[in-house]
């Protein structure tokens, strides 16, 4: 049990990370939360399919790969930097409901796993990757509230007025990173959801976008994070945060990626935008 409070907004919360026992297995409130958010990520890439071009079925089919695959390497991403405590403890390898889940190493995993399902099924990776990308950030969104519930995730202390404390910050306020995460990646669910129905000009459009929306803040919150996993040697003489250096490669690479495509056009969307009542552009029709 955790007492949890924000208190310079009068906000204080008694949270248990275990929702329910089913015999002697604990049921996490994390593993539920992940889950709803997976669930949530299905739903809306169903619902998308048409929007994208994209075989449902198919599309399940990579999803469901990806999926799995995406929770293994989030496990075994953050396995590889906690290497010396995991060969001493090998049999928490496996105990995903105590944390310990690498989002990039659940994005590499979910990646290849999808790309590698949709080579075989004959299927245009990149409008499946577009797809991808907002169900990751209603995934991510909804999955740092498990953070939360475990009390992780969070930053160092900080006087603003939304400063969080409990028994695991050492009874300091400190920066909810769990939330900053979760506000960013909804709001840029709702926001490239709706700028991509009306202005996606060609495939891996909001891929890219979505690259540079999550790079760019995950860039700045993993500043904040006391718990950041570190490249194993200093470089230049500074130990250096993996997922900040990865999310500052990630961002830069989503910009080129979008100057580059710039131009590009797809009729696919230019035509469904007309069929659904959107303004199209100059050159509608073009390839």
């Amino acid at each position: 049990m955790y007492n949890v409070s924000f208190p310079k907004l009068g906000f204080e919360f008694l949270i248990n990370p275990i929702a329910f026992s089913i015999g002697s297995v604990k049921i996490h409130w994390y593993g539920i939360i992940i889950a709803g958010g997976l669930l949530l990520a299905l739903l809306y890439a169903y619902f998308s399919a048409e929007r994208f071009n994209v075989d449902k079925n198919k599309l399940f089919d990579c999803v469901i790969v990806g999926i799995v695959t995406g929770i293994i390497g989030a496990r075994e991403y953050y396995v590889l930097f906690k290497l010396d405590y995991y060969i001493a403890n090998p049999a928490e390898i496996i105990m995903i409901s105590n944390g310990g889940l690498a989002i990039y190493g659940g994005i590499i995993g979910a990646f290849l796993g999808g790309c590698i399902t949709a080579k075989i099924l004959k299927v245009k990776i990149l409008p499946i990757l577009d797809i991808a990308s907002l169900g990751l950030l209603i995934g991510q969104g909804i999955g740092r509230w498990g953070n939360f519930f475990n009390q992780e995730a969070f930053g160092t202390p900080t006087d603003l007025p939304w400063g969080m404390l409990s028994q695991n910050t050492a009874l300091k306020a400190v920066h909810p990173c769990f939330l900053y995460e979760s506000l960013w990646c909804l709001l840029g669910f709702v926001l490239i959801h709706f700028l991509s129905k009306k202005f996606q000009k060609y495939s891996g459009q909001v891929f890219y976008t979505y690259l540079v929306w999550y790079g760019f803040e995950r860039m700045i919150v993993e500043g904040l994070r006391t718990d950041s996993l570190y490249l194993p040697f200093a470089v230049f003489g500074f130990d250096i945060r993996v997922s900040q250096l990865l999310s500052a490669v990630i961002f830069i690479a989503g910009i080129i990626l979008l100057i580059v495509n710039r131009n590009k056009e797809d009729r696919f969307y230019d035509n469904y935008r007309r069929k659904k009542g959107f303004r199209t552009g100059k050159r509608a029709g073009s390839r």
